[in-house]
Protein backbone atom coordinates (compact mmCIF):
# COMPACT_ATOMS: atom_id res chain seq x y z
CA UNK A 1 0.00 0.00 0.00
CA UNK A 2 1.48 3.29 -1.09
CA UNK A 3 -0.87 5.91 0.40
CA UNK A 4 -2.45 6.34 3.81
CA UNK A 5 -5.98 5.75 2.50
CA UNK A 6 -4.98 2.52 0.76
CA UNK A 7 -3.15 1.36 3.89
CA UNK A 8 -6.23 2.09 6.00
CA UNK A 9 -8.46 0.17 3.58
CA UNK A 10 -6.06 -2.76 3.49
CA UNK A 11 -5.70 -3.02 7.27
CA UNK A 12 -9.43 -2.62 7.87
CA UNK A 13 -10.09 -5.40 5.35
CA UNK A 14 -7.56 -7.97 6.60
CA UNK A 15 -8.13 -7.33 10.32
CA UNK A 16 -11.92 -7.61 9.99
CA UNK A 17 -11.82 -11.03 8.32
CA UNK A 18 -13.28 -13.96 10.22
CA UNK A 19 -13.02 -17.70 9.80
CA UNK A 20 -10.12 -19.76 8.46
CA UNK A 21 -8.74 -16.82 6.45
CA UNK A 22 -8.50 -14.48 9.46
CA UNK A 23 -5.14 -13.36 10.80
CA UNK A 24 -3.99 -15.10 14.03
CA UNK A 25 -4.16 -12.01 16.26
CA UNK A 26 -6.28 -11.54 19.36
CA UNK A 27 -9.50 -9.61 18.78
CA UNK A 28 -8.89 -7.18 21.64
CA UNK A 29 -5.58 -5.93 20.15
CA UNK A 30 -6.47 -5.73 16.43
CA UNK A 31 -7.41 -2.06 16.80
CA UNK A 32 -4.02 -1.33 18.42
CA UNK A 33 -2.19 -3.25 15.66
CA UNK A 34 -4.06 -1.18 13.09
CA UNK A 35 -3.04 2.07 14.77
CA UNK A 36 0.62 0.96 15.07
CA UNK A 37 0.88 0.11 11.37
CA UNK A 38 -0.93 3.29 10.26
CA UNK A 39 1.45 5.43 12.34
CA UNK A 40 4.45 3.53 10.94
CA UNK A 41 3.25 3.99 7.35
CA UNK A 42 2.69 7.73 7.89
CA UNK A 43 6.08 8.26 9.56
CA UNK A 44 8.05 6.00 7.17
CA UNK A 45 6.23 5.92 3.79
CA UNK A 46 9.00 3.73 2.33
CA UNK A 47 7.80 0.80 4.48
CA UNK A 48 5.06 -1.15 2.71
CA UNK A 49 2.40 -2.95 4.76
CA UNK A 50 1.26 -6.35 3.49
CA UNK A 51 0.50 -9.93 4.52
CA UNK A 52 2.92 -12.77 3.84
CA UNK A 53 3.61 -16.35 4.88
CA UNK A 54 6.02 -16.68 7.79
CA UNK A 55 7.85 -19.96 8.47
CA UNK A 56 8.56 -20.67 12.14
CA UNK A 57 11.62 -22.46 13.47
CA UNK A 58 9.60 -25.63 14.06
CA UNK A 59 8.54 -25.73 10.40
CA UNK A 60 4.98 -24.41 10.72
CA UNK A 61 3.71 -21.53 8.60
CA UNK A 62 1.38 -18.63 9.39
CA UNK A 63 -0.04 -15.71 7.43
CA UNK A 64 1.14 -12.61 9.26
CA UNK A 65 1.43 -8.87 8.75
CA UNK A 66 4.79 -7.42 7.77
CA UNK A 67 6.29 -4.01 7.06
CA UNK A 68 9.03 -4.19 4.46
CA UNK A 69 11.11 -1.52 2.80
CA UNK A 70 13.78 0.93 3.86
CA UNK A 71 14.35 3.32 6.75
CA UNK A 72 16.68 6.33 6.60
CA UNK A 73 20.03 6.20 8.39
CA UNK A 74 22.40 9.15 8.78
CA UNK A 75 26.06 8.16 8.63
CA UNK A 76 28.88 10.71 8.29
CA UNK A 77 26.35 13.41 7.26
CA UNK A 78 25.05 11.24 4.43
CA UNK A 79 21.58 9.63 4.50
CA UNK A 80 21.46 5.96 3.48
CA UNK A 81 18.46 3.69 3.09
CA UNK A 82 18.58 0.57 5.26
CA UNK A 83 16.50 -2.38 3.93
CA UNK A 84 14.54 -4.13 6.70
CA UNK A 85 11.51 -6.38 7.23
CA UNK A 86 9.38 -6.20 10.40
CA UNK A 87 7.19 -9.26 11.14
CA UNK A 88 4.25 -9.01 13.56
CA UNK A 89 3.99 -12.44 15.18
CA UNK A 90 0.80 -14.01 16.60
CA UNK A 91 1.22 -12.55 20.11
CA UNK A 92 2.01 -9.00 18.99
CA UNK A 93 1.84 -6.37 20.56
CA UNK A 94 2.19 -8.16 23.89
CA UNK A 95 5.43 -9.65 22.52
CA UNK A 96 7.93 -7.71 20.38
CA UNK A 97 8.03 -8.13 16.61
CA UNK A 98 10.80 -9.85 14.65
CA UNK A 99 13.13 -7.61 12.65
CA UNK A 100 15.40 -8.79 9.83
CA UNK A 101 17.75 -7.01 7.50
CA UNK A 102 16.95 -7.54 3.83
CA UNK A 103 20.29 -7.09 2.02
CA UNK A 104 20.48 -7.19 -1.75
CA UNK A 105 22.93 -9.35 -3.70
CA UNK A 106 25.64 -6.69 -3.66
CA UNK A 107 25.49 -6.26 0.14
CA UNK A 108 27.23 -8.15 2.92
CA UNK A 109 26.53 -8.20 6.67
CA UNK A 110 29.25 -6.93 8.96
CA UNK A 111 30.66 -9.65 11.19
CA UNK A 112 30.66 -9.46 14.08
CA UNK A 113 27.93 -6.91 14.81
CA UNK A 114 26.46 -6.26 18.30
CA UNK A 115 22.85 -6.13 17.09
CA UNK A 116 22.78 -8.28 13.93
CA UNK A 117 23.39 -12.02 13.59
CA UNK A 118 24.89 -13.61 10.44
CA UNK A 119 21.35 -14.73 9.53
CA UNK A 120 20.27 -11.03 9.33
CA UNK A 121 18.19 -11.20 12.55
CA UNK A 122 18.14 -7.90 14.49
CA UNK A 123 18.02 -7.61 18.28
CA UNK A 124 18.39 -4.00 19.41
CA UNK A 125 17.84 -2.88 23.04
CA UNK A 126 14.38 -1.53 22.20
CA UNK A 127 13.23 -5.06 21.32
CA UNK A 128 14.81 -6.48 24.48
CA UNK A 129 13.02 -3.87 26.63
CA UNK A 130 9.66 -4.12 24.83
CA UNK A 131 6.79 -3.13 27.17
CA UNK A 132 3.11 -3.56 26.27
CA UNK A 133 1.22 -1.30 25.54
CA UNK A 134 3.62 1.68 25.51
CA UNK A 135 6.08 0.26 22.94
CA UNK A 136 5.23 0.77 19.26
CA UNK A 137 6.63 0.33 15.75
CA UNK A 138 7.44 4.01 15.09
CA UNK A 139 9.76 4.23 18.09
CA UNK A 140 11.27 0.88 17.08
CA UNK A 141 12.10 2.15 13.57
CA UNK A 142 13.64 5.32 14.99
CA UNK A 143 15.72 3.28 17.44
CA UNK A 144 16.93 1.06 14.58
CA UNK A 145 17.98 4.13 12.62
CA UNK A 146 19.91 5.56 15.59
CA UNK A 147 21.60 2.28 16.55
CA UNK A 148 22.73 1.47 13.01
CA UNK A 149 23.90 5.04 12.42
CA UNK A 150 26.52 4.43 15.10
CA UNK A 151 27.57 1.02 13.73
CA UNK A 152 26.34 0.27 10.17
CA UNK A 153 25.51 -3.42 9.71
CA UNK A 154 25.71 -3.65 5.89
CA UNK A 155 28.44 -2.95 3.32
CA UNK A 156 28.23 -2.78 -0.43
CA UNK A 157 30.48 -4.92 -2.59
CA UNK A 158 31.24 -4.88 -6.33
CA UNK A 159 33.29 -7.11 -8.55
CA UNK A 160 36.01 -5.10 -10.30
CA UNK A 161 35.79 -4.72 -14.08
CA UNK A 162 38.66 -6.74 -15.68
CA UNK A 163 38.36 -4.71 -18.93
CA UNK A 164 39.17 -1.42 -17.19
CA UNK A 165 42.63 -0.36 -18.42
CA UNK A 166 42.94 1.98 -15.42
CA UNK A 167 42.97 -0.98 -13.04
CA UNK A 168 46.35 -2.76 -13.23
CA UNK A 169 45.15 -5.50 -10.86
CA UNK A 170 41.37 -6.02 -11.25
CA UNK A 171 41.28 -8.93 -8.83
CA UNK A 172 42.65 -6.86 -5.93
CA UNK A 173 40.09 -4.24 -4.79
CA UNK A 174 42.55 -3.00 -2.16
CA UNK A 175 44.95 -1.81 -4.83
CA UNK A 176 45.79 1.86 -4.23
CA UNK A 177 44.78 2.66 -7.83
CA UNK A 178 41.30 1.13 -7.30
CA UNK A 179 38.70 3.93 -7.61
CA UNK A 180 37.23 5.08 -4.32
CA UNK A 181 33.55 5.08 -5.26
CA UNK A 182 30.40 4.10 -3.36
CA UNK A 183 30.69 0.51 -4.66
CA UNK A 184 34.12 -0.01 -3.07
CA UNK A 185 33.83 -2.79 -0.45
CA UNK A 186 35.94 -0.75 1.92
CA UNK A 187 34.69 -1.49 5.46
CA UNK A 188 34.82 2.22 6.21
CA UNK A 189 32.37 2.99 3.39
CA UNK A 190 28.88 1.69 4.30
CA UNK A 191 26.83 2.27 1.18
CA UNK A 192 23.56 0.40 1.34
CA UNK A 193 22.37 1.15 -2.14
CA UNK A 194 24.19 1.49 -5.43
CA UNK A 195 23.64 5.19 -6.00
CA UNK A 196 25.36 5.13 -9.37
CA UNK A 197 23.38 6.29 -12.37
CA UNK A 198 21.63 3.31 -13.99
CA UNK A 199 22.61 4.79 -17.35
CA UNK A 200 26.24 4.94 -16.28
CA UNK A 201 28.57 5.08 -19.28
CA UNK A 202 31.01 2.24 -19.83
CA UNK A 203 34.53 2.88 -21.16
CA UNK A 204 35.37 0.40 -23.83
CA UNK A 205 37.91 -0.07 -26.56
CA UNK A 206 35.54 -2.08 -28.75
CA UNK A 207 36.32 -1.49 -32.39
CA UNK A 208 33.32 -3.29 -33.88
CA UNK A 209 30.06 -4.67 -32.51
CA UNK A 210 28.58 -5.78 -35.82
CA UNK A 211 26.16 -4.40 -38.31
CA UNK A 212 28.30 -1.34 -39.00
CA UNK A 213 28.54 -0.20 -35.36
CA UNK A 214 32.19 0.53 -34.68
CA UNK A 215 34.27 2.90 -32.62
CA UNK A 216 37.98 3.03 -32.19
CA UNK A 217 38.03 5.65 -29.47
CA UNK A 218 38.73 3.96 -26.08
CA UNK A 219 37.06 6.83 -24.21
CA UNK A 220 33.83 6.51 -26.16
CA UNK A 221 30.79 6.26 -23.81
CA UNK A 222 27.90 4.11 -24.92
CA UNK A 223 24.83 2.47 -23.44
CA UNK A 224 24.49 -1.29 -23.92
CA UNK A 225 20.74 -0.93 -24.30
CA UNK A 226 21.08 1.50 -27.19
CA UNK A 227 23.55 -0.81 -29.01
CA UNK A 228 21.19 -3.79 -28.64
CA UNK A 229 18.28 -1.70 -29.93
CA UNK A 230 20.33 -0.50 -32.91
CA UNK A 231 21.42 -4.04 -33.74
CA UNK A 232 17.84 -5.36 -33.52
CA UNK A 233 16.60 -2.53 -35.78
CA UNK A 234 19.22 -3.42 -38.39
CA UNK A 235 18.39 -7.13 -38.15
CA UNK A 236 14.69 -6.42 -38.52
CA UNK A 237 15.33 -4.13 -41.46
CA UNK A 238 17.57 -6.67 -43.21
CA UNK A 239 15.09 -9.54 -42.72
CA UNK A 240 12.22 -7.44 -43.95
CA UNK A 241 10.16 -8.31 -40.90
CA UNK A 242 7.14 -6.03 -40.24
CA UNK A 243 3.68 -6.00 -38.84
CA UNK A 244 0.69 -5.42 -41.04
CA UNK A 245 -1.65 -2.56 -40.47
CA UNK A 246 -4.52 -4.96 -39.84
CA UNK A 247 -2.66 -6.67 -37.05
CA UNK A 248 -1.68 -3.30 -35.59
CA UNK A 249 -5.32 -2.12 -35.60
CA UNK A 250 -6.50 -5.37 -33.99
CA UNK A 251 -3.82 -5.09 -31.35
CA UNK A 252 -4.83 -1.48 -30.70
CA UNK A 253 -8.51 -2.42 -30.32
CA UNK A 254 -7.53 -5.21 -27.98
CA UNK A 255 -5.42 -2.89 -25.81
CA UNK A 256 -8.21 -0.28 -25.70
CA UNK A 257 -10.76 -2.91 -24.66
CA UNK A 258 -8.45 -4.25 -21.97
CA UNK A 259 -7.77 -0.71 -20.67
CA UNK A 260 -11.49 0.09 -20.50
CA UNK A 261 -12.21 -3.19 -18.74
CA UNK A 262 -9.40 -2.57 -16.25
CA UNK A 263 -10.64 0.97 -15.59
CA UNK A 264 -14.17 -0.29 -15.01
CA UNK A 265 -13.00 -3.04 -12.67
CA UNK A 266 -10.81 -0.55 -10.75
CA UNK A 267 -13.77 1.81 -10.40
CA UNK A 268 -16.02 -0.95 -9.11
CA UNK A 269 -13.31 -2.11 -6.73
CA UNK A 270 -12.84 1.45 -5.45
CA UNK A 271 -16.57 1.84 -4.75
CA UNK A 272 -16.68 -1.57 -3.10
CA UNK A 273 -13.68 -0.69 -0.94
CA UNK A 274 -15.29 2.58 0.14
CA UNK A 275 -18.49 0.75 1.04
CA UNK A 276 -16.64 -1.95 2.96
CA UNK A 277 -14.49 0.66 4.69
CA UNK A 278 -17.61 2.50 5.85
CA UNK A 279 -19.11 -0.75 7.10
CA UNK A 280 -15.92 -1.64 8.95
CA UNK A 281 -15.73 1.80 10.55
CA UNK A 282 -19.36 1.46 11.58
CA UNK A 283 -18.66 -1.94 13.11
CA UNK A 284 -15.67 -0.53 14.98
CA UNK A 285 -17.83 2.29 16.37
CA UNK A 286 -20.52 -0.22 17.38
CA UNK A 287 -17.84 -2.32 19.04
CA UNK A 288 -16.61 0.70 21.00
CA UNK A 289 -20.20 1.54 22.03
CA UNK A 290 -20.83 -2.03 23.16
CA UNK A 291 -17.65 -2.03 25.19
CA UNK A 292 -18.67 1.22 26.89
CA UNK A 293 -22.09 -0.25 27.67
CA UNK A 294 -20.45 -3.40 28.96
CA UNK A 295 -18.45 -1.29 31.40
CA UNK A 296 -21.63 0.50 32.52
CA UNK A 297 -23.44 -2.81 33.03
CA UNK A 298 -20.52 -4.16 35.04
CA UNK A 299 -20.47 -1.07 37.24
CA UNK A 300 -24.25 -1.26 37.74
CA UNK A 301 -24.06 -4.95 38.60
CA UNK A 302 -21.30 -4.26 41.11
CA UNK A 303 -23.35 -1.48 42.73
CA UNK A 304 -26.39 -3.77 42.92
CA UNK A 305 -24.33 -6.52 44.55
CA UNK A 306 -22.97 -4.02 47.08
CA UNK A 307 -26.48 -2.77 47.80
CA UNK A 308 -27.70 -6.37 48.16
CA UNK A 309 -24.96 -7.10 50.68
CA UNK A 310 -25.87 -3.96 52.64
CA UNK A 311 -29.57 -4.90 52.70
CA UNK A 312 -28.74 -8.42 53.80
CA UNK A 313 -26.67 -7.05 56.68
CA UNK A 314 -29.52 -4.72 57.69
CA UNK A 315 -31.99 -7.60 57.51
CA UNK A 316 -29.74 -9.66 59.72
CA UNK A 317 -29.61 -6.81 62.22
CA UNK A 318 -33.41 -6.43 62.20
CA UNK A 319 -33.87 -10.17 62.74
CA UNK A 320 -31.40 -10.07 65.63
CA UNK A 321 -33.27 -7.15 67.25
CA UNK A 322 -36.59 -8.93 66.75
CA UNK A 323 -35.21 -11.97 68.53
CA UNK A 324 -34.06 -9.79 71.42
CA UNK A 325 -37.49 -8.15 71.71
CA UNK A 326 -39.28 -11.49 71.57
CA UNK A 327 -37.04 -12.82 74.31
CA UNK A 328 -37.76 -9.73 76.41
CA UNK A 329 -41.51 -10.16 75.92
CA UNK A 330 -41.36 -13.80 76.95
CA UNK A 331 -39.45 -12.97 80.12
CA UNK A 332 -41.86 -10.18 81.10
CA UNK A 333 -44.93 -12.27 80.32
CA UNK A 334 -43.57 -14.92 82.67
CA UNK A 335 -43.02 -12.29 85.36
CA UNK A 336 -46.58 -11.00 84.91
CA UNK A 337 -47.93 -14.53 85.13
CA UNK A 338 -46.08 -15.16 88.36
CA UNK A 339 -47.26 -11.88 89.90
CA UNK A 340 -50.90 -12.64 89.00
CA UNK A 341 -51.45 -9.35 87.16
CA UNK A 342 -53.35 -9.70 83.89
CA UNK A 343 -53.73 -6.01 82.95
CA UNK A 344 -50.67 -3.78 82.76
CA UNK A 345 -50.77 0.01 82.85
CA UNK A 346 -48.61 1.36 80.05
CA UNK A 347 -47.61 4.39 82.09
CA UNK A 348 -46.23 2.16 84.82
CA UNK A 349 -44.13 0.00 82.53
CA UNK A 350 -41.17 2.39 82.53
CA UNK A 351 -39.69 3.55 85.84
CA UNK A 352 -37.52 6.62 86.11
CA UNK A 353 -34.31 6.70 88.08
CA UNK A 354 -34.87 10.11 89.73
CA UNK A 355 -37.34 13.00 90.07
CA UNK A 356 -35.87 15.05 87.21
CA UNK A 357 -36.15 12.12 84.82
CA UNK A 358 -39.79 11.61 85.86
CA UNK A 359 -40.58 15.29 85.24
CA UNK A 360 -38.82 15.10 81.86
CA UNK A 361 -40.81 12.00 80.90
CA UNK A 362 -44.15 13.54 81.90
CA UNK A 363 -43.43 16.89 80.18
CA UNK A 364 -42.23 15.20 76.95
CA UNK A 365 -45.26 12.89 76.90
CA UNK A 366 -47.64 15.83 77.36
CA UNK A 367 -45.86 17.83 74.65
CA UNK A 368 -46.16 14.98 72.16
CA UNK A 369 -49.79 14.32 73.08
CA UNK A 370 -50.70 17.99 72.48
CA UNK A 371 -48.87 17.82 69.16
CA UNK A 372 -50.98 14.85 68.10
CA UNK A 373 -54.15 16.60 69.25
CA UNK A 374 -53.38 19.73 67.22
CA UNK A 375 -52.73 17.54 64.16
CA UNK A 376 -56.16 15.89 64.66
CA UNK A 377 -57.79 19.34 64.91
CA UNK A 378 -56.14 20.34 61.61
CA UNK A 379 -57.61 17.27 59.94
CA UNK A 380 -61.04 18.05 61.43
CA UNK A 381 -61.01 21.61 60.08
CA UNK A 382 -59.94 20.43 56.64
CA UNK A 383 -62.80 17.90 56.56
CA UNK A 384 -65.36 20.42 57.96
CA UNK A 385 -66.07 18.51 61.14
CA UNK A 386 -64.97 21.31 63.51
CA UNK A 387 -65.98 24.97 63.07
CA UNK A 388 -63.13 27.31 62.38
CA UNK A 389 -63.70 29.61 65.40
CA UNK A 390 -63.78 26.65 67.78
CA UNK A 391 -60.60 25.33 66.11
CA UNK A 392 -58.79 28.61 66.80
CA UNK A 393 -59.84 28.66 70.47
CA UNK A 394 -58.70 25.08 71.08
CA UNK A 395 -55.40 25.59 69.26
CA UNK A 396 -54.70 28.73 71.31
CA UNK A 397 -55.33 26.90 74.59
CA UNK A 398 -53.35 23.84 73.57
CA UNK A 399 -50.43 25.92 72.33
CA UNK A 400 -50.29 27.76 75.66
CA UNK A 401 -50.24 24.49 77.56
CA UNK A 402 -47.65 23.02 75.17
CA UNK A 403 -45.41 26.03 75.75
CA UNK A 404 -45.35 25.39 79.50
CA UNK A 405 -44.52 21.71 78.98
CA UNK A 406 -41.65 22.59 76.66
CA UNK A 407 -40.38 25.18 79.12
CA UNK A 408 -40.46 22.52 81.82
CA UNK A 409 -38.40 20.20 79.53
CA UNK A 410 -35.83 22.94 79.01
CA UNK A 411 -35.50 23.62 82.75
CA UNK A 412 -35.20 19.92 83.60
CA UNK A 413 -32.56 19.45 80.88
CA UNK A 414 -30.55 22.38 82.29
CA UNK A 415 -30.82 20.97 85.82
CA UNK A 416 -29.62 17.56 84.62
CA UNK A 417 -26.66 19.11 82.84
CA UNK A 418 -25.70 21.07 85.97
CA UNK A 419 -25.96 17.93 88.09
CA UNK A 420 -23.67 16.09 85.67
CA UNK A 421 -21.06 18.88 85.92
CA UNK A 422 -21.14 18.66 89.72
CA UNK A 423 -20.59 14.93 89.56
CA UNK A 424 -17.58 15.34 87.31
Amino acid sequence: MSSGAETLQFLSSVLSQRGPSSLPYSEDVKWLIRQHLLSLSETFPSLLIKTATFTHNYGGTSTLLQAGGTIPMLYQNVTYNLPIIIWLLEFYPRNPPLVFLNPTRDMIIKRPHPFVTPSASVNVPYLQNWVYPSSNLVDLARDLSLCFAKDPPLYSQRKPNPNNPNNPNPSNPNNPNYPNNPNNPNPNNPNYHNNANPNHSVNSGISSVGYGVANSNPNFNFRPGSIISSVMDRVTSNLGYGVGRTEEAAEGYKKNAINKLVDKVNGDMGELRKTREGEVEGLFSVQATLRAREEKVKRGLKEMNDEKEGLESQLQMVLTNADVLEEWLRENEEKLGKSGRSNVDVDEVFETCDVLSKQMLEASASDLAIEDLIYSLDKGVQEGVIPFDQYLRNVRLLSREQFFHRAMCAKVRASQAQACRHLV
